[in-house]
Protein backbone atom coordinates (compact mmCIF):
# COMPACT_ATOMS: atom_id res chain seq x y z
CA UNK A 1 0.00 0.00 0.00
CA UNK A 2 1.45 3.37 -1.13
CA UNK A 3 2.02 6.11 1.73
CA UNK A 4 -0.73 8.34 -0.70
CA UNK A 5 -3.49 5.27 -0.12
CA UNK A 6 -2.66 4.88 3.23
CA UNK A 7 -3.02 9.01 3.92
CA UNK A 8 -6.55 8.27 1.91
CA UNK A 9 -7.59 5.74 4.04
CA UNK A 10 -6.61 7.66 7.00
CA UNK A 11 -8.61 11.00 6.13
CA UNK A 12 -11.79 8.57 5.39
CA UNK A 13 -11.58 7.02 8.94
CA UNK A 14 -11.54 10.46 10.58
CA UNK A 15 -13.74 12.46 8.44
CA UNK A 16 -16.43 13.86 10.63
CA UNK A 17 -19.93 12.52 10.49
CA UNK A 18 -22.89 14.25 8.64
CA UNK A 19 -24.44 17.23 10.09
CA UNK A 20 -26.59 15.97 12.83
CA UNK A 21 -25.55 12.58 12.88
CA UNK A 22 -23.35 12.45 15.70
CA UNK A 23 -26.40 13.44 18.08
CA UNK A 24 -28.49 10.69 16.44
CA UNK A 25 -25.66 7.80 17.74
CA UNK A 26 -25.23 9.66 20.87
CA UNK A 27 -29.19 9.32 21.36
CA UNK A 28 -29.78 5.83 19.98
CA UNK A 29 -27.35 4.22 22.63
CA UNK A 30 -28.21 6.75 25.80
CA UNK A 31 -32.18 5.32 24.94
CA UNK A 32 -30.87 1.66 25.89
CA UNK A 33 -28.99 2.57 28.24
CA UNK A 34 -29.63 1.21 32.16
CA UNK A 35 -26.63 3.26 33.89
CA UNK A 36 -25.50 7.08 33.39
CA UNK A 37 -22.44 6.90 30.91
CA UNK A 38 -19.14 9.03 30.75
CA UNK A 39 -18.15 11.34 28.03
CA UNK A 40 -14.70 8.94 27.33
CA UNK A 41 -17.00 6.02 27.53
CA UNK A 42 -19.30 7.17 24.82
CA UNK A 43 -16.70 9.00 22.61
CA UNK A 44 -15.07 5.52 22.21
CA UNK A 45 -18.23 4.29 21.50
CA UNK A 46 -18.70 6.41 18.55
CA UNK A 47 -15.83 6.70 17.70
CA UNK A 48 -15.22 10.49 18.47
CA UNK A 49 -13.50 13.04 19.94
CA UNK A 50 -14.11 13.95 23.92
CA UNK A 51 -15.13 17.63 22.54
CA UNK A 52 -17.11 16.84 19.70
CA UNK A 53 -19.03 14.39 22.23
CA UNK A 54 -19.37 17.02 25.05
CA UNK A 55 -20.78 19.36 22.37
CA UNK A 56 -23.52 17.10 20.88
CA UNK A 57 -24.79 16.26 24.40
CA UNK A 58 -25.10 19.81 25.34
CA UNK A 59 -26.91 20.08 21.94
CA UNK A 60 -29.08 16.78 22.63
CA UNK A 61 -29.81 18.57 26.43
CA UNK A 62 -31.40 22.26 24.78
CA UNK A 63 -33.04 20.42 21.97
CA UNK A 64 -35.17 18.37 24.88
CA UNK A 65 -35.58 21.81 26.47
CA UNK A 66 -37.24 22.92 23.36
CA UNK A 67 -33.97 25.41 22.96
CA UNK A 68 -30.85 26.19 21.03
CA UNK A 69 -27.45 26.30 22.09
CA UNK A 70 -27.87 30.12 22.63
CA UNK A 71 -31.03 29.25 25.14
CA UNK A 72 -33.19 30.29 22.60
CA UNK A 73 -36.75 28.54 22.32
CA UNK A 74 -36.96 27.03 18.92
CA UNK A 75 -39.65 24.13 19.62
CA UNK A 76 -41.36 21.64 22.27
CA UNK A 77 -40.12 20.92 25.73
CA UNK A 78 -39.63 17.04 26.05
CA UNK A 79 -41.03 14.89 28.20
CA UNK A 80 -37.90 13.55 29.48
CA UNK A 81 -34.52 15.45 29.47
CA UNK A 82 -31.04 14.30 29.92
CA UNK A 83 -29.45 14.31 33.01
CA UNK A 84 -25.69 14.46 34.08
CA UNK A 85 -25.44 11.79 37.03
CA UNK A 86 -22.42 9.92 39.00
CA UNK A 87 -20.69 11.62 36.29
CA UNK A 88 -22.06 10.10 33.34
CA UNK A 89 -25.37 11.46 31.24
CA UNK A 90 -28.94 9.57 31.15
CA UNK A 91 -32.32 10.14 29.52
CA UNK A 92 -34.56 10.46 32.71
CA UNK A 93 -38.56 11.44 32.55
CA UNK A 94 -38.73 15.01 33.69
CA UNK A 95 -39.84 15.12 37.35
CA UNK A 96 -42.91 16.61 36.78
CA UNK A 97 -44.29 13.95 34.60
CA UNK A 98 -42.51 11.17 37.71
CA UNK A 99 -46.67 10.87 38.91
CA UNK A 100 -48.15 10.32 35.61
CA UNK A 101 -45.57 7.85 34.72
CA UNK A 102 -45.47 5.81 37.95
CA UNK A 103 -50.10 5.31 37.64
CA UNK A 104 -49.46 4.57 33.98
CA UNK A 105 -47.38 1.74 34.99
CA UNK A 106 -48.73 0.38 38.08
CA UNK A 107 -52.47 0.61 37.03
CA UNK A 108 -52.98 1.78 33.34
CA UNK A 109 -50.48 -1.36 32.24
CA UNK A 110 -51.07 -3.93 34.71
CA UNK A 111 -48.50 -6.74 33.14
CA UNK A 112 -47.20 -9.75 35.06
CA UNK A 113 -43.70 -10.33 35.72
CA UNK A 114 -41.83 -12.84 33.28
CA UNK A 115 -39.22 -15.26 35.60
CA UNK A 116 -36.22 -13.44 34.88
CA UNK A 117 -37.88 -10.60 36.16
CA UNK A 118 -38.82 -12.18 39.60
CA UNK A 119 -35.25 -13.61 39.71
CA UNK A 120 -33.61 -10.59 39.41
CA UNK A 121 -35.92 -8.78 41.60
CA UNK A 122 -35.04 -11.49 44.06
CA UNK A 123 -31.34 -10.91 43.81
CA UNK A 124 -32.01 -7.06 44.30
CA UNK A 125 -33.91 -7.64 47.76
CA UNK A 126 -31.34 -10.01 49.45
CA UNK A 127 -28.38 -8.53 48.11
CA UNK A 128 -29.08 -4.78 48.32
CA UNK A 129 -27.42 -2.31 47.65
CA UNK A 130 -26.16 -3.59 44.13
CA UNK A 131 -24.96 -2.79 40.83
CA UNK A 132 -26.24 -4.27 37.46
CA UNK A 133 -23.21 -5.83 36.89
CA UNK A 134 -23.16 -7.80 39.84
CA UNK A 135 -26.93 -8.84 39.33
CA UNK A 136 -25.48 -10.02 35.88
CA UNK A 137 -22.90 -11.83 37.62
CA UNK A 138 -24.83 -13.45 39.85
CA UNK A 139 -27.61 -14.49 37.14
CA UNK A 140 -24.91 -15.17 34.15
CA UNK A 141 -27.28 -13.33 31.95
CA UNK A 142 -27.79 -9.83 30.97
CA UNK A 143 -30.02 -8.03 33.02
CA UNK A 144 -30.38 -4.34 31.40
CA UNK A 145 -34.03 -4.86 30.41
CA UNK A 146 -35.42 -6.64 33.30
CA UNK A 147 -33.72 -3.83 35.50
CA UNK A 148 -35.80 -1.46 33.38
CA UNK A 149 -38.51 -2.98 33.90
CA UNK A 150 -38.49 -3.25 37.44
CA UNK A 151 -37.53 0.12 37.67
CA UNK A 152 -40.45 1.09 35.76
CA UNK A 153 -42.61 -0.44 37.74
CA UNK A 154 -41.40 1.06 40.89
CA UNK A 155 -40.31 -2.50 42.83
CA UNK A 156 -36.21 -1.44 42.77
CA UNK A 157 -35.36 2.41 42.68
CA UNK A 158 -31.76 3.20 42.12
CA UNK A 159 -29.99 4.52 45.50
CA UNK A 160 -26.63 5.95 45.23
CA UNK A 161 -23.25 5.84 42.81
CA UNK A 162 -20.58 4.16 43.48
CA UNK A 163 -18.10 7.17 44.10
CA UNK A 164 -14.96 5.27 41.77
CA UNK A 165 -16.86 3.61 39.05
CA UNK A 166 -20.29 5.47 38.73
CA UNK A 167 -22.20 2.05 38.57
CA UNK A 168 -25.41 2.86 40.09
CA UNK A 169 -26.64 0.57 42.99
CA UNK A 170 -30.46 -0.41 43.40
CA UNK A 171 -32.61 -1.35 45.97
CA UNK A 172 -36.18 -2.23 46.53
CA UNK A 173 -38.68 0.04 47.74
CA UNK A 174 -41.68 0.46 49.82
CA UNK A 175 -44.12 -0.61 46.70
CA UNK A 176 -42.41 -4.06 47.04
CA UNK A 177 -42.95 -4.50 50.70
CA UNK A 178 -46.68 -3.73 50.21
CA UNK A 179 -47.44 -5.62 47.36
CA UNK A 180 -45.45 -8.81 49.59
CA UNK A 181 -47.47 -7.66 52.89
CA UNK A 182 -44.38 -7.36 55.01
CA UNK A 183 -43.25 -4.53 56.59
CA UNK A 184 -39.66 -4.68 56.86
CA UNK A 185 -36.56 -6.69 54.60
CA UNK A 186 -36.53 -8.40 57.59
CA UNK A 187 -39.77 -10.20 57.01
CA UNK A 188 -38.29 -11.97 53.51
CA UNK A 189 -38.25 -15.74 54.39
CA UNK A 190 -34.62 -17.35 54.53
CA UNK A 191 -33.43 -17.82 51.33
CA UNK A 192 -30.75 -20.62 51.87
CA UNK A 193 -33.18 -23.43 52.12
CA UNK A 194 -34.59 -22.12 48.58
CA UNK A 195 -31.04 -22.03 46.62
CA UNK A 196 -30.59 -25.17 44.29
CA UNK A 197 -27.29 -26.32 44.25
CA UNK A 198 -25.96 -24.11 46.77
CA UNK A 199 -25.50 -20.60 47.79
CA UNK A 200 -23.46 -19.58 44.86
CA UNK A 201 -23.28 -15.51 44.54
CA UNK A 202 -25.27 -15.21 47.56
CA UNK A 203 -21.96 -15.90 50.43
CA UNK A 204 -22.37 -13.93 52.90
CA UNK A 205 -25.33 -13.14 54.99
CA UNK A 206 -28.22 -14.67 52.54
CA UNK A 207 -30.46 -15.00 55.84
Amino acid sequence: MTDAATEADTDVAVAPPAPGELERRLEAILMVTDEPQGVVHLATAVGRPVAEVQAAIATLVADYDGLNRDGEPTGIRRGFELREVGGGWRVYVRPEHDALVTDFVLTQNPTRLSQAALETLAVIAYKQPITRGAIASIRAVNVDSVVRTLLSRGLVTELFADAETGAINYGTTELLLTQLGVNSLDELPHISPLLEGGNEGFDGDIR
